[in-house]
Formats: C-alpha cells, sequence, structure tokens
C-alpha cells in the first residue's frame, strides 16, 4: 500500500502504523480504543494492530494532549481535521493496464482545476468532458493541486495533506477512476504538487516535529527544511505516491524559486531521481516540469528519459508577459520588465526560450535568469493564460474581458503552432468569459486575516472598483468561476473552437512529428510590430512564422520563405493587421 517511511502499510494480519513525531513524548493510534505506539530510532513510533484494514479511520493522540490527522494520510472523509482512513491503492482493478503514456513532444496541455470545471465539481464529473479535450486536441491534462485542504472549496495551494486527495472533489478510487478514463482515451493527466509550504488551516506537524521548519519563511507561510533527512523523504515519497499510486502521468512542481534550501541541498534532484528510478522500473513515460521564478535553465533538460535529476521543461511566464503587455498595454506588477518592448520579447522568447537571462528585472531588483538558448523549445511551456495571470487579477478576469479578439487569435496561432508545448486554461479554447477569481473556505480569524491582506495588497483594486472585487471568502466567488458548458455552443465559442481545433490539426500532422530534436533559431520584431521567426526541426525541416501582430496593415515584400504554408494564406505587398502565416519545409 505505501512502499515508504510514511503512512500506513498492509500487514498479512492488520496494519503498521506509523508516525514521525521528535518531538511527542507519548503517541497512541486512536481506533475503536487506543493502542499505545513503541517509540524507535529517530522520533519514529510504531504499531503493529491486529484486524485493522482497509477503511479503518484512525488519528494519532500525542502526549494525551491533541489528537491529530496522519500527516501522510490516504485520504480524509471528513476533512482535514477529522481521522484518516486507511487505503489499500495496490488493489484498484485499472482499465487501462498497459498503459505507459506519451513521449513529452506530443503533450498539448490543458490546466483544470477540479472543483470548477463542471457545476458538481467532483473527480467523477470531470469524465464526462473527456471526450471533448480529446476532440479538441488535448493531449495532456494538468490537474491544479490536489492534497486535502481547509473546507470545501480552494485553489488548492493550501494543501496541509499532501498524499491524501481533496475530499471535497470525491474518494482515492473516483480521482483513479478520471485517470484510468483518461488513459483510455489516449490522454496524460498530470498533477501541480506543492512543495514549498503547508496551508495556514489543519496543519499540526509544527506540535509534533517542529524540526520540520525552519526560521525562514516563504510569502505563504513558514519554509520547509529539507537538510532534515525525514522531511526531505516526506516529499520525495510523497512525488512518488501520486505517480506511482495514482498513475499520474507527471508533475508540476510548484513556485520552487520558493522552496528554501539552506546549504545547497538539491531536493528539485532527488525528486527527479526518483521519479526517474519508478520511470525505468515501469517501462513508463513520467514527465516533471517546474514553476521557477528565477529561469534557472540549469534544472531543465527536454530529453533526459527517463528523468535523473532535471526536469522535462518550465512553465514561462516571461512569454505570457510579453504578450499581455502586447494585447493590453498592462503596467501592474511584474508587468513592468516588459513595457519597453513586448514584440522583442516575445521575438527573444521564441528564439530561445526565456526573455530573462541573466538581465536585471526592475520588478525583482536584481538579475534574474539564466542563458536558455542551448535547450530545446520543448524545455518551454507557453500560454497566453493559465490560472495564476487569471486569478490572480483582482476581478479574475480572463483575455476576453480586456483583448481584441483578433490579437487573442493570433496569439494562439503562434503558440499552438511553435516548437515549445502549448497549454490552455480550462475554458480558453471556446473563449469561455467564465472569470477565475482566488477563493478559498476558511473562517474565523483566518478568513478576516485573509480579507484584510487582499484589501492591502489591491488597495488600487478596490480604489478603482470597489465592491466588483470578490470577495474571496464567499461561495459566490467559487461559483463564478465555474465553466458555462453550454457556452460552447454560442456562435462566438463554435467560431473560437474551430480555431483551436485546427490549428491542433495541423500540430499533430505537421509539427509534432518533427519536435524530436528541434532546435531554436533566430527571430526579431520591427518597430512595425512585424515578428518573424525560424527553428530547425529534428528531421532538418525548416518551420517559419510571420506574423503581423499590430492594428495596421504593414507594407513587406512578398514572402520569401521556402516551405509549404501550412497556416494562412498567400500574402500580396501587405501584411493584415494581426495576420499569421507558417510554412515549413
Amino acid at each position: 500500500m505505501n512502499d515508504g517511511q510514511f503512512g500506513p502499510r498492509l500487514t498479512i494480519d492488520g496494519t503498521r502504523f506509523r508516525l514521525w513525531a521528535p518531538a511527542a513524548k507519548r503517541v497512541d493510534v486512536m481506533l475503536a480504543q487506543p493502542h499505545a505506539m513503541t517509540r524507535g530510532e529517530d522520533g519514529w513510533f510504531t504499531a503493529d494492530i491486529a484486524g485493522v484494514t482497509t477503511g479503518a479511520r484512525y488519528k494519532f493522540r500525542i502526549d494525551d494532549e491533541i489528537d491529530v490527522p496522519d500527516p501522510a494520510s490516504a485520504f480524509q472523509p471528513d476533512d482535514v481535521f477529522g481521522p484518516s482512513e486507511v487505503i489499500d491503492h495496490k488493489a484498484h482493478p485499472w482499465r487501462a493496464a498497459d498503459w505507459r503514456g506519451r513521449p513529452w513532444q506530443e503533450a498539448v496541455i490543458l490546466e483544470a482545476h477540479v472543483g470548477t470545471f463542471t457545476p458538481q465539481g467532483t473527480y467523477s464529473a470531470m469524465i464526462e468532458r473527456l471526450d471533448h479535450l480529446v476532440e479538441t486536441g488535448i493531449t495532456a491534462l494538468e490537474l491544479m493541486p490536489l492534497a486535502d485542504f481547509a473546507g470545501s472549496r480552494n485553489w488548492g495551494y493550501d494543501g496541509v495533506l499532501w498524499y491524501a486527495p481533496e475530499s471535497a472533489y470525491g474518494r482515492p478510487e473516483d480521482l483513479k477512476a478520471l485517470i484510468d478514463a483518461a488513459h483510455l482515451r489516449g490522454l496524460m493527466v498530470m498533477l501541480d504538487v506543492v512543495y514549498n509550504h503547508f496551508g495556514p488551516e489543519g496543519n499540526y506537524l509544527g506540535r509534533y516535529a517542529p524540526s520540520f521548519f525552519t526560521d525562514a519563511h516563504t510569502p505563504w507561510g513558514g519554509a520547509i527544511d529539507y537538510r532534515v533527512g525525514q522531511v526531505r523523504a516526506f516529499a520525495i515519497e510523497n512525488a512518488v505516491s501520486w505517480l506511482r499510486d495514482y498513475r499520474f502521468d507527471g508533475l508540476r512542481l510548484d513556485a520552487v524559486n520558493a522552496i528554501v534550501e539552506p546549504g545547497g541541498l538539491s531536493l528539485l534532484h532527488d525528486i527527479s531521481a526518483a521519479a526517474g528510478k519508478l520511470a525505468a522500473e515501469t517501462g513508463r513515460h513520467i514527465h516533471l516540469v517546474l514553476e521557477n521564478g528565477d529561469n534557472r535553465a540549469s534544472l531543465l533538460d527536454a530529453d533526459e528519459d527517463p528523468p535523473q535529476g532535471k526536469y522535462r521543461a518550465q512553465w514561462n511566464d516571461d512569454y505570457h508577459h510579453a504578450w499581455r503587455v502586447l494585447m493590453t498595454g498592462e503596467k501592474q506588477g511584474y508587468y513592468v520588465d516588459y513595457q519597453q518592448a513586448p514584440i522583442s520579447d516575445i521575438a527573444r522568447s521564441l528564439a530561445s526560450g526565456f526573455v530573462y537571462q541573466g538581465e536585471p528585472s526592475a520588478f525583482r531588483g536584481g538579475r534574474r535568469g539564466e542563458p536558455s538558448g542551448h535547450l530545446a523549445p520543448t524545455a518551454f511551456i507557453n500560454f497566453v493564460q493559465n490560472h495564476d495571470q487569471i486569478g490572480n487579477r483582482a476581478l479574475g478576469d480572463r483575455l476576453e474581458s480586456t483583448a481584441d479578439v483578433r490579437a487573442i487569435e493570433a496569439g494562439l496561432t503562434v503558440l499552438l503552432l511553435s516548437p515549445s508545448i502549448p497549454m490552455l486554461f480550462m475554458g480558453e479554447e471556446w473563449g469561455s468569459k467564465s472569470p477565475f477569481p482566488f477563493f478559498c473556505d476558511f473562517g474565523g480569524d483566518l478568513a478576516d486575516a485573509v480579507r484584510k491582506g487582499r484589501r492591502v495588497e489591491l488597495a488600487w483594486a478596490y480604489e478603482a472598483y470597489g465592491d466588483e472585487v470578490p470577495d474571496a471568502l464567499d461561495r459566490s466567488s467559487r461559483d463564478a468561476a465555474v465553466l458555462d458548458w453550454n457556452e460552447p455552443t454560442t456562435p462566438a465559442a463554435q467560431k473560437r473552437l474551430t480555431l483551436v481545433r485546427d490549428l491542433l490539426k495541423i500540430r499533430r500532422k505537421e509539427i509534432i512529428p518533427r519536435l524530436a530534436n528541434a532546435t531554436f533559431g533566430e527571430a526579431s520584431a520591427d518597430e512595425n510590430r512585424l515578428l518573424t521567426a525560424h527553428w530547425r526541426m529534428g528531421d532538418g525541416a525548416m518551420l517559419w512564422l510571420l506574423a503581423n501582430l499590430s492594428e495596421q496593415a504593414i507594407s513587406h515584400p512578398p514572402d520569401q520563405s521556402a516551405g509549404t504554408l501550412i497556416w494562412g494564406s498567400e500574402l500580396g505587398d501587405s501584411v493584415p493587421p494581426w495576420t499569421v502565416l507558417w510554412r515549413i519545409g
């Protein structure tokens, strides 16, 4: 059931319970009656209890003072404050038993939040929409974090029980059924995981294992001390558990630049190596990707298969930010770094990955990034929207609310045919107008603190919009984010969906077969916002891009690029506004 150090393990006649509680003097397993645990070396407590099997619910009592859930609980049927449930992961009857995944070059990602993907907000309800993803051309479904959080609604980044899938969405077998159904349709499923902090409510580790934390702080709470062997193992085993027990095809590690590692310890390397070992043992394709504000190209290698310490790709925020500024003129926050020439920033990203490769960042107050042009284009996951870039806005509004439709469609045409890995946010494929504001379900003083903090952080927005700024704690904020599945039947949505599907058909036919061993080429943009770029594909062919990313026609000699036109129409002596052409040959 659990092949690591943490969590209960089923035995021939019962269950062995384990808890690392170095600060506790006594620990009891609370079942129908308490069972004293034996303290061993390094603060480990164990108890072998006969007759206890799958479905049993238990807690740990610490020093006769407080009852807590298992930090490695496999399921919390009554949320994070209730008892943990013993789960036998090996008993699940997988139907797609022969599934081994798909190569990374085939990835076309759709990011989704389980709780708002459907009105029901469950794992089971998502299954009904998988065929839509396949018909659209999506090959990988990426789920926002599922580690159990306090309350019934949350983005997922406040998880406190890392091994337990969120109970508000269903049971572990429901999540496995979703993944199984996706695999039967040829869809990969990836999971967002958070190893830089624990959520603010429902975490008791500080009481019995204070060495989990350092004196340092992240933007979201106390920093985790990965110098401690047991703490490091807790995260590594968690990553392997999602990949092994649920058969996720990969993980996206959230904000790794916020993982505090005194002494230079590489937790990231250890997680990659452990996942690579599992991939080698099972013959599966396992894909690990990062979100990393530091733009550390040295952590990436799209071709390392199986992983041996590095990561397939990184979410490329630079690419998004440049496009957002170009399309909307945004100036708040980190967009200040892309004001000078967003069209040139887009060209730099298309030519070599990151925009910031060691240059000074005004927003960050120092140099940011490492050279990245030597990497494969597939080491970058590009997007023009994601949960952060919608939800961290004051109103949670999508691009559809602020940008010219022609600009959005040009952005999608560049995104979906370029050699980097493309990602869409749920509903983006049809131009959804559903907002995605930040929401959570805390109570008492914590709820008040969240409200107060947002009013300080978004003071300008409250001054501009007043009561229009959603209350993150109100259920209506979550309800507003639920996708409207009637929306795709409208004419505008049908037009957008047809565009995305047609582009992904071209990608599947012309781009994906040539992605292995593709390399960056060159890109440039002039003062009129005429963009040109080319890449050498893995079969030796050249992929060419010509795009007018402006509102005026641009005089231009007839396109002399070699190769066959795979998207767009032949031009005369000018390029119409927001026109994108792709050639290959």
